[in-house]
């Protein structure tokens, strides 16, 4: 067995604040100076240009995250069991990772998402827990109390093309570095055999009609006991359904700040939310007569006035301690699971413990998904799509049921032989 199977490697990328401007620096320094363990011949280069790539998505941190766990992936791959640099791997090698990842060594898989590096002593070093591949099960089962298992690991589908994404621009990038002749990933003819295409419509996961009117009554009833802790709470339940925000979108980072001035009236006295979202991508969506009710509320509580000036730059979603906006994406997932869970008490006491089930297993982004679903039933799918900031309307239409209630309706009564 190959000694790089046998052991865990050291990670490599640290978080962008550490890693610093690579542009800036001069390949003799320390930044592109690898540890003494990795002996390959054109490995500094590698990992000067993973670093030179890496860093152009210094403005998404989601995006930088992604990449930088699928380059780790293929140097650590490349480098220990191929032994080779990057630059020197041809469409049959980008095959072989693939498997590799689809069925790594153990001890490359862990049970829990761990940082890369550490502080300890004073000094910043690599975290001997880390690893490049984690096992995970479905939230249900963890709060089951079942563990992951890494004789269980297996990447989605979703995970594979993730992993063909990167890769592919990563070596565009590097083509256009002239690192290399060709593109090894874009030269795969068989990517089916990785990918299976599922005719099939992927299905929404959302919350049901029943268990939304828990969910939202329950955010109620806790901001009417505690509003100090828990009017925040229904604004954000209000803004990720009614107006279909993703998670990140409500929370400040390196792209934006959410700020109540981003809710703006126009020349006809509607009401827009401004917002940047996926992709740095800019959108308005539109605000209901209860959104906004549902905002007068909040500023109420804050003691703000009814309505937002455009210039206003009142973060839109605060701390309960200290000043400032929530900046924890992990911070609304806690707030939002905290509703979750008391709907689903609820939902049990009434005698209602079938229906409540699956709210043990929703995630904030259902709460989206809910929205869009529900709205694509009255609204134009169009609108429904501007709001959303979908890319597409092939997107919208995964929200349609209604083809596929009458798709059900017409076979439901076919019969297998004559009476």
């Amino acid at each position: 067995m190959n000694a790089a199977l046998r052991s865990a490697p050291i990670p490599i990328f640290d978080n962008l604040e550490y890693i610093g401007n690579p542009f800036q620096l001069k390949p003799e320094t320390d930044a592109f100076q690898l540890p003494a363990h990795i002996t390959i011949n054109g490995a500094e280069r590698d990992y000067e240009f993973a670093l030179k790539f890496l860093y152009s998505y210094n403005g998404s941190t989601a995006t930088f995250n992604a990449y930088r766990r699928e380059l780790e992936r293929l140097l650590q791959w490349s480098w220990h069991i191929q032994e080779l640099s990057i630059a020197e791997l041809k469409r049959e090698d980008i095959e072989a990772f693939i498997r590799f990842c689809q069925n790594p060594p153990l001890t490359w898989i862990g049970t829990k998402n761990v940082p890369r590096f550490i502080d300890s002593n004073g000094a910043r070093g690599p975290n001997s827990e880390w690893r490049p591949f984690v096992a995970s099960i479905p939230k249900s089962q963890f709060r089951s109390g079942k563990m992951a298992d890494t004789k269980q690991f297996m990447p989605s589908q979703a995970a594979v093309k993730a992993t063909f994404t990167a890769l592919s621009s990563f070596y565009d990038f590097l083509l256009q570095e002239t690192v290399v002749a060709s593109n090894p990933v874009a030269l795969m003819r068989q990517k089916s055999k990785f990918i299976q295409r599922n005719q099939n419509r992927d299905i929404v996961r959302r919350v049901s009609n029943l268990q939304w009117d828990y969910v939202i009554e329950t955010a109620e009833m806790m901001a009417n006991a505690t509003p100090e802790a828990h009017e925040r709470t229904l604004f954000i339940m209000n803004c990720l359904f009614a107006m279909y925000l993703r998670i990140s979108e409500l929370v400040s980072d390196e792209r934006s700040t959410p700020a109540m001035g981003h809710f703006r009236k126009d020349m006809d006295g509607n009401w827009w939310f401004h917002v940047t979202g996926k992709g740095n991508k800019s959108r308005t969506v539109t605000v209901s007569d209860e959104m906004l009710k549902a905002l007068r509320r909040y500023r109420h509580h804050l003691g703000l006035s009814p309505l937002p000036t455009q210039d206003e730059q009142t973060p839109l979603v605060q701390k309960n301690l200290g000043k400032g906006p929530v900046t924890s994406t992990r911070h609304i997932r806690t707030i939002v699971q905290h509703c979750f869970d008391a709907a689903f008490e609820r939902m049990v006491a009434d005698g209602m413990g079938d229906d409540a089930a699956e709210l043990r297993a929703a995630t904030v982004h259902w709460l989206r998904h809910t929205g869009i679903s529900e709205d694509v039933k009255t609204r134009p799918r169009e609108h429904v799509r501007d709001d959303a900031g979908h890319s597409s309307m092939q997107t919208t239409d995964r929200y349609i049921e209604s083809d596929l209630r009458e798709r059900h309706r017409s076979g439901k009564g076919k019969q297998i032989k004559d009476l």
